[in-house]
């Protein structure tokens, strides 16, 4: 049977990713910090699809532990997801160091540090998947998420990168950008119901398109034409606009 490891396995859109991958007969390792509150979700998917399903402690800022955990893994999974991000706050960041360096160790330091070493096992084994989620707003910089924005661009280039590392390996890298998702990290925001996704929405497209291996999704669809108006946009017109 198929695994699959999910990094920060706590978040929504990872919950239902994990949900999606389970009924389609895939063991789970879910990875993440306090991760004991998945219990009740890991013995649910267990019993309901008859997989396996495994609950790992994992910290993506503490890098020095990422070798120890990935060894510490009952078996190299056939794919790795990882949902590890943090939104932050930008108006925080611009005057805390300590909120801009949570903002690119979340986002970018702790998903480069274990991918890194997952990497070089699937590359040794001549098979495997890698799926980041990074996002739209890694497409251009914007003045209201410009530090979240340049932690999700270095991350889409680092999968850029690997996907073009890894071909010769037979291991594919999927970059997930997703646009608006209704998450408990967008709660407080007011969302265009027409460009939102739920998490399901989100996974069913992350499934549909790893198993098509697919390089780079965008989630919804319509988030794809417009990053591309958006990237059109002349610098000398773009750094007036208010976005």
């Amino acid at each position: 049977m198929s695994s699959l490891l999910i990094l920060g396995a706590k978040s929504d859109i990872a919950r239902a990713v994990a949900q999606q991958y389970a009924a389609n007969g895939w063991d789970l390792l879910l990875a993440g910090r306090a991760i004991n509150e998945l219990d009740d979700l890991a013995k649910d998917l267990a019993i309901r699809h008859d997989i396996k399903v495994f609950l790992h402690e994992f910290d993506a800022n503490d890098f020095d532990s990422h070798a120890a955990f990935v060894a510490k893994l009952p078996e190299l999974p056939d794919g790795v997801i990882t949902a590890i991000g943090y939104l932050g706050d930008q108006q925080q960041a611009e005057n805390d160091w300590s909120e801009t360096e949570q903002i690119m160790n979340q986002n970018l330091l702790g998903n480069v540090s274990v991918l890194n070493i997952l990497a070089n096992l699937f590359a040794e084994r001549q098979s495997g998947f890698i799926i980041g989620i990074s996002s739209v707003a890694g497409d251009r910089g914007r003045q209201k998420n410009y530090l979240y924005g340049a932690a999700k661009a270095g991350f889409s280039t680092y999968l850029s990168g690997l996907r073009n590392r890894l071909y010769q390996d037979k291991v594919h890298v999927l970059t997930v950008k997703p646009g608006f998702v209704n998450t408990q990290m967008t709660a407080d925001m007011d969302l265009p119901q027409k460009l939102t996704a739920e998490p399901e929405q989100v996974a069913k497209a992350i499934y549909k398109a790893q198993q098509k291996n697919k390089n780079v999704l965008y989630s919804k669809g319509i988030w794809a034409w417009i990053m591309r108006i958006i990237r059109a946009i002349p610098e000398w017109q773009f750094k007036k606009m208010d976005l």
